[in-house]
């Protein structure tokens, strides 16, 4: 798959991340936030919890399954560490989470994927 195309897919997956979690009441604070250390696909919140997101979208579910491992994880918390206090004020507590995507399938949402 070519640059563009993989580069489209991935913004259609988080376009419907960003729908899936709000249908589950999370609110958009960011998304492809861009830091020193990488970039957060999603930054949500719901209640007093702040979500850094990670999206991946593949084309099938054993590929989708298979779409994260430690080395994102920690790309992904540090750019989250870089620019949380942007987002998180007193009492509220932030994780990291991942959504993974594939056609015809629920997305399957990770929740505190990252704990060091």
């Amino acid at each position: 798959m070519n640059r563009a195309l993989a580069e489209q897919r991935g913004r259609r997956g988080e376009r419907l991340a960003a729908l899936w979690l709000r249908l589950k009441a999370w609110r958009i604070l960011g998304q492809r936030v861009k830091t020193a250390r990488g970039e957060i696909d999603l930054i949500m919140k719901r209640g007093k919890t702040i979500a850094f997101v990670e999206v991946k979208w593949r084309a099938n579910v054993a590929e989708r399954d298979r779409a994260i491992d430690s080395y994102r994880l920690r790309r992904v918390a540090a750019a989250a560490e870089a620019v949380a206090h942007n987002y998180a004020r007193n009492g509220e507590s932030i994780r990291i989470d991942v959504l993974l995507l594939a056609p015809g399938r629920w997305p399957r949402h990770i929740v505190n994927a990252w704990q060091p």
